[in-house]
């Protein structure tokens, strides 16, 4: 009997014109989206997060392991904050602010956190590429980041796989939050570094 086998390593290139290609692709893509924010869409996200009592976070897949690393640095500035579905997050309640990412929109577990949030009083900030989407429409404060969606495979705003430029922008937008309200802050890097984990 003849067992044939098909080979699902990646290929192995020879010269890294094609590592250079693409890192210049990526760069340029996301150069061009992060442009397009619209800066007082995320001066008012900033304002949000500068006045809420706690701040929980919420994501699926990649976005939201972009909201993860946001809530950290959040959290190293001095601000409470939560991250939806792990073991010890409380009940979100009025005054809080929740923080969601969904490229489409329409995330499932996304928007029922967006829905309960909005029952329970909280504040909404959303970050997505679609305007006209449920959980836009659930949110106070809309981020739109003009990227393509994962879905649409024939787009012209990217050449790469599926979310990956929302993802890419998200974490840039979520830096700059982070870096502007710090800056409006007379908080040395010294006294952030106190709240860095030290059970690692």
């Amino acid at each position: 009997m003849t067992v044939t086998t098909t080979s699902t390593a990646p290929a192995v290139y020879s010269t890294d014109v094609d590592i250079v290609r693409n890192l210049s692709l990526v760069g340029d893509e996301i150069t061009g989206t992060v442009a397009k924010i619209d800066e007082q869409q995320l001066a008012g996200l900033a304002a949000q997060l500068g006045q809420s009592g706690r701040v929980f976070a919420a994501g699926a897949g990649r976005s939201g392991l972009v909201l993860r690393m946001a809530a950290m640095r959040l959290m190293h500035l001095g601000l409470t904050v939560h991250i939806a579905g792990d073991t010890t997050t409380p009940a979100i309640s009025s005054g809080d602010l929740l923080l969601v990412a969904s490229g489409s929109g329409t995330t499932s577990g996304v928007v029922k956190s967006a829905e309960t949030a909005s029952k329970a009083g909280a504040r909404i900030a959303a970050f997505t590429t679609n305007p006209d989407s449920p959980l836009a429409r659930l949110a106070d404060t809309v981020v739109i980041i003009p990227a393509a969606q994962k879905t649409d495979h024939g787009s012209s705003v990217s050449r790469q796989y599926s979310g990956s430029l929302f993802e890419q922008s998200l974490f840039l937008a979520t830096e700059a939050l982070f870096q502007s309200l710090w800056e409006n802050t007379d908080v040395p890097a010294e006294e952030l570094w106190l709240r860095h984990a030290n059970l690692e």
